[in-house]
Protein backbone atom coordinates (compact mmCIF):
# COMPACT_ATOMS: atom_id res chain seq x y z
CA UNK A 1 0.00 0.00 0.00
CA UNK A 2 1.26 3.50 -0.71
CA UNK A 3 2.02 5.69 1.79
CA UNK A 4 -0.34 8.79 -0.12
CA UNK A 5 -3.42 7.25 1.66
CA UNK A 6 -1.85 6.83 5.51
CA UNK A 7 -2.00 10.16 7.93
CA UNK A 8 -0.98 11.02 11.25
CA UNK A 9 -3.25 13.45 12.54
CA UNK A 10 -2.42 16.02 15.02
CA UNK A 11 -3.44 15.56 18.88
CA UNK A 12 -4.75 11.86 17.66
CA UNK A 13 -2.63 9.14 18.41
CA UNK A 14 -1.49 6.31 16.31
CA UNK A 15 -2.05 6.78 12.23
CA UNK A 16 -4.96 6.69 10.12
CA UNK A 17 -6.14 5.49 6.80
CA UNK A 18 -8.05 7.56 4.29
CA UNK A 19 -11.41 6.01 3.64
CA UNK A 20 -12.94 8.98 1.65
CA UNK A 21 -13.19 12.75 1.15
CA UNK A 22 -16.32 14.97 2.28
CA UNK A 23 -17.07 18.52 1.65
CA UNK A 24 -15.65 19.74 4.72
CA UNK A 25 -12.39 17.14 5.15
CA UNK A 26 -12.27 13.52 5.09
CA UNK A 27 -13.26 10.35 6.27
CA UNK A 28 -10.58 8.48 8.08
CA UNK A 29 -10.17 4.76 9.78
CA UNK A 30 -7.36 4.56 12.78
CA UNK A 31 -4.66 1.83 12.55
CA UNK A 32 -5.35 1.29 16.11
CA UNK A 33 -8.95 0.49 17.00
CA UNK A 34 -10.16 0.35 13.21
CA UNK A 35 -12.99 3.10 14.12
CA UNK A 36 -13.42 5.53 11.62
CA UNK A 37 -13.52 9.46 12.50
CA UNK A 38 -14.23 13.00 10.16
CA UNK A 39 -11.86 15.15 10.19
CA UNK A 40 -12.26 19.16 8.41
CA UNK A 41 -9.38 20.39 6.75
CA UNK A 42 -8.71 22.56 9.94
CA UNK A 43 -6.73 19.72 11.39
CA UNK A 44 -3.20 19.89 11.71
CA UNK A 45 -2.81 16.49 9.34
CA UNK A 46 0.37 15.25 7.55
CA UNK A 47 0.23 12.34 4.53
CA UNK A 48 2.88 9.92 5.26
CA UNK A 49 3.98 10.32 1.67
CA UNK A 50 5.28 13.64 2.28
CA UNK A 51 7.60 13.46 5.17
CA UNK A 52 11.20 12.96 4.81
CA UNK A 53 13.78 12.89 7.76
CA UNK A 54 16.70 15.35 7.30
CA UNK A 55 20.26 13.98 6.74
CA UNK A 56 23.45 15.98 7.16
CA UNK A 57 23.49 16.29 2.72
CA UNK A 58 19.44 15.77 1.92
CA UNK A 59 15.95 14.85 2.92
CA UNK A 60 15.45 10.82 3.05
CA UNK A 61 11.76 10.24 2.51
CA UNK A 62 10.56 8.68 5.37
CA UNK A 63 9.79 5.46 2.83
CA UNK A 64 12.94 5.07 2.36
CA UNK A 65 13.70 4.99 6.41
CA UNK A 66 10.82 2.27 7.13
CA UNK A 67 12.19 0.40 4.22
CA UNK A 68 15.46 0.69 5.45
CA UNK A 69 13.87 -0.77 9.01
CA UNK A 70 12.26 -3.30 7.52
CA UNK A 71 15.34 -4.74 5.95
CA UNK A 72 16.94 -4.48 9.03
CA UNK A 73 14.85 -6.16 10.98
CA UNK A 74 13.60 -8.79 8.23
CA UNK A 75 9.90 -7.65 7.68
CA UNK A 76 9.61 -8.15 12.01
CA UNK A 77 8.94 -5.74 14.58
CA UNK A 78 11.48 -3.45 15.48
CA UNK A 79 13.70 -4.39 18.17
CA UNK A 80 13.42 -0.78 19.84
CA UNK A 81 10.59 0.38 21.84
CA UNK A 82 9.26 3.69 21.56
CA UNK A 83 9.80 4.03 25.48
CA UNK A 84 13.89 3.18 25.26
CA UNK A 85 16.35 5.63 26.58
CA UNK A 86 17.26 8.79 23.87
CA UNK A 87 20.83 6.85 24.16
CA UNK A 88 19.33 3.54 22.52
CA UNK A 89 16.92 5.30 20.12
CA UNK A 90 19.42 6.98 18.40
CA UNK A 91 21.92 3.99 18.21
CA UNK A 92 19.48 2.07 16.86
CA UNK A 93 18.67 5.06 14.19
CA UNK A 94 22.07 5.16 13.20
CA UNK A 95 22.31 1.62 12.34
CA UNK A 96 18.76 2.57 9.87
CA UNK A 97 19.64 5.84 8.55
CA UNK A 98 24.07 6.74 9.33
CA UNK A 99 23.94 9.98 7.90
CA UNK A 100 20.88 11.79 9.56
CA UNK A 101 20.96 15.24 11.36
CA UNK A 102 21.02 14.79 14.97
CA UNK A 103 20.48 18.32 15.78
CA UNK A 104 17.55 18.20 13.54
CA UNK A 105 15.73 15.26 14.19
CA UNK A 106 14.95 14.94 17.66
CA UNK A 107 14.39 11.50 20.22
CA UNK A 108 10.76 12.07 19.93
CA UNK A 109 10.90 11.56 15.56
CA UNK A 110 12.47 8.79 15.88
CA UNK A 111 9.72 7.32 18.68
CA UNK A 112 7.26 8.54 16.04
CA UNK A 113 9.33 6.85 13.27
CA UNK A 114 8.96 3.70 14.82
CA UNK A 115 5.83 3.47 16.16
CA UNK A 116 4.69 4.11 13.06
CA UNK A 117 6.77 1.48 11.60
CA UNK A 118 5.44 -1.25 14.07
CA UNK A 119 1.52 -0.47 13.31
CA UNK A 120 2.53 -0.46 9.50
CA UNK A 121 4.08 -3.33 10.09
CA UNK A 122 1.25 -5.07 11.95
CA UNK A 123 -0.89 -4.47 9.60
CA UNK A 124 1.06 -5.73 6.89
CA UNK A 125 1.15 -2.10 4.81
CA UNK A 126 5.27 -1.99 4.44
CA UNK A 127 5.21 -3.08 0.79
CA UNK A 128 5.60 -0.05 -1.31
CA UNK A 129 6.26 -1.01 -4.21
CA UNK A 130 4.68 0.41 -7.02
CA UNK A 131 2.62 -1.66 -9.44
CA UNK A 132 3.80 0.25 -12.40
CA UNK A 133 7.38 0.02 -11.23
CA UNK A 134 7.25 -3.90 -11.82
CA UNK A 135 5.30 -3.41 -14.90
CA UNK A 136 8.39 -1.48 -16.70
CA UNK A 137 11.34 -3.32 -14.88
CA UNK A 138 9.35 -6.55 -16.75
CA UNK A 139 9.13 -4.52 -20.32
CA UNK A 140 12.59 -3.27 -19.91
CA UNK A 141 13.39 -7.10 -19.11
CA UNK A 142 12.34 -8.17 -22.34
CA UNK A 143 14.01 -5.07 -24.47
CA UNK A 144 17.07 -5.88 -23.23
Amino acid sequence: MSLDKVLSIGGKPGLYKLIAQTRGGFVAESLIDNKRISVSVQNNISVLSEIAIYTLTEEVPLKQVLDNIKKKEKGEQASVKPKDSKDKLEEYFFDVLPDYDEDRVYASDIKKVIQWYNLLQKHNMLDFSDPEEKSNDTVTDEEE
